[in-house]
């Protein structure tokens, strides 16, 4: 099929013009003033944005964790960030302990096969690192198309791995062409905290916060830097939180070091006050907890000051039943919430539209540096002839609100319910398929496609 989409606000990461785009079959065409191209379909975007379909690089899709699984599939997961404008989305597939990655990857092809609506990737989480899973490591970045691989810092017994551990993964990896992320928080400081407060009977949400200070999330980001620095592995902060954390970047940065941090909207827009409302504080319950308003104001300087590089989302939702298994013990409660769908408008609505962050910006950190950093540059990330035709038609004036009864994420409560947003999605194309309009998703399960994935664009 091909689609002409005239007279549309075209913003890339480096550029911004009023142009006319011209999609057909699977990519970007044409790009120009009244093009004369005639097309099956035409939609006129005058007063709209369009940019590149957003990457979120760091969801948990039909996730094992804590006895239960995150309530989004790979099909109402998919199909609710599609709607928000979302078309490719990066999953964690977990290795267990004592098993090969290769049995993981199957599990999760699983679940994701035939059933995801927009375009996906994996990156795999090495919770057992041994001989034999180095070979394997190399197999996946050679043979599958999977190049990042991540690590824990925490959850001790079941994700966690040493020091030791990671610095071998480092330096395979860095030999191979691969990239390492992790999830940098102090877990045995963590758990001595944890079991200290349930000690004490203190049991509340507010407790989840207490057990996880900056400081379990600064001195692990600076080792990891550490580590990255001694084995030259290029490197990637997942959900960095706090001005500690990222103050140990910027130290990496006095010695020439170059480590790519992502947050996420929760960071940017919500404070630790969230824990103080009783049981209600569990729809915020996530690892690591929001932090402090001084945290956030780093955060935003981050963006500005190229030292974040993407704001993900780490779309880890569970119903509220789930989370009442943690009604008398805070550490029973699951970790993470809902977000796949809100990221692209929140942050416009926070960050473009209140002066915070350019239109460029956004992109730049929704769209283009994931794809970079993950290796699907061009082929997704930018508005460009012959990427994918992942293009997002945005109407950046349109007030709305979010609300449970309204989203599409398959949870029964929105941590953002009443947040008053302006700026909406409003058509989206996948590879030049009709994929959101009209308020209606137009796709099958099945419609998303394994997005094989080459070593970084950066050069470290």
């Amino acid at each position: 099929m091909s689609v002409l989409i005239k007279n549309g606000r075209i913003v890339t990461a480096a550029e911004d013009y009023i142009a006319d785009l011209y999609i057909e079959d699977d990519k970007i065409a044409a790009i120009g003033a009244n093009l004369p191209q005639k097309a099956d379909k035409e939609v006129d975007a005058t007063g709209k944005l369009v940019f590149p379909g957003g990457i979120d690089p760091h969801v948990h899709l039909d996730m094992p964790f804590m006895g239960t699984f995150s309530s989004d599939d790979y099909e109402t997961g998919t199909r609710a960030a599609l709607f928000g404008g979302t078309t490719t989305v990066i999953d964690f597939i977990l290795q267990t302990q004592g098993d090969s990655l290769r049995n993981a990857l199957k599990t999760w092809q699983k679940k994701s096969e035939g059933k995801a609506i927009g375009d996906y990737s994996y990156h795999m989480a090495v919770t057992d690192f041994n001989d034999d899973v180095a070979k394997e490591v190399v197999e996946f970045i050679e043979e599958e198309g999977i190049t990042s691989f991540k690590t824990f810092m925490a959850y001790k017994g079941a994700l966690m791995i040493d020091d030791g551990q990671m610095v071998q993964l480092m330096k395979v990896l860095k030999k191979h062409g691969g990239l390492i992320t992790v999830h940098a928080t102090n877990g045995d400081v963590i758990d001595s905290l944890i079991a200290k407060h349930r000690a004490e009977g203190k049991l509340s949400p507010l407790y989840h916060y207490l057990s996880q200070p900056e400081v379990t999330e600064a001195e692990a980001s600076a080792r990891f830097t550490d580590m990255l620095h001694y084995t030259g592995c290029p490197g990637y902060i997942v959900h960095l939180t706090c001005e500690g954390a990222l103050n140990a970047v910027r130290r990496a940065g006095l010695r020439n070091q170059k480590v790519f941090v992502e947050t996420c909207p929760q960071y940017l827009l919500v404070d630790a006050s969230v824990y103080e409302e009783d049981f209600e504080g569990a729809k915020w319950v996530m690892s690591p907890p929001t932090r402090e308003k001084k945290d956030q104001k780093a955060l935003w300087a981050g963006l500005q000051q190229n030292l974040v590089n993407v704001v993900g989302t780490d779309h880890c939702p569970f119903t509220w039943e789930q989370k009442l298994m943690g009604k008398d013990d805070f550490s029973k409660i699951p970790n993470g919430h809902p977000a796949i769908e809100h990221r692209m408008e929140l942050l416009y609505s926070e960050g473009v539209k209140k002066g915070r962050i350019s239109l460029s910006k956004f992109v730049e950190v929704t769209a283009t540096n994931p794809a970079k950093i993950f290796g699907m540059y061009p082929k997704k990330g930018t508005i460009a002839i012959g990427s994918d035709a992942d293009v997002v038609v945005f109407d950046p004036d349109k007030k709305h609100t979010i609300s449970k009864d309204t989203h599409h994420m398959n949870v029964d409560y929105s941590s953002y319910e009443g947040w008053k947003v302006t700026g909406k999605t409003e058509t989206v194309f996948l590879r030049g398929q009709t994929a959101i309009e009209n308020g209606e998703c137009h796709l099958e399960p099945g419609s998303g496609q394994f997005v094989k994935r080459g070593k970084t664009s950066y050069i470290i």
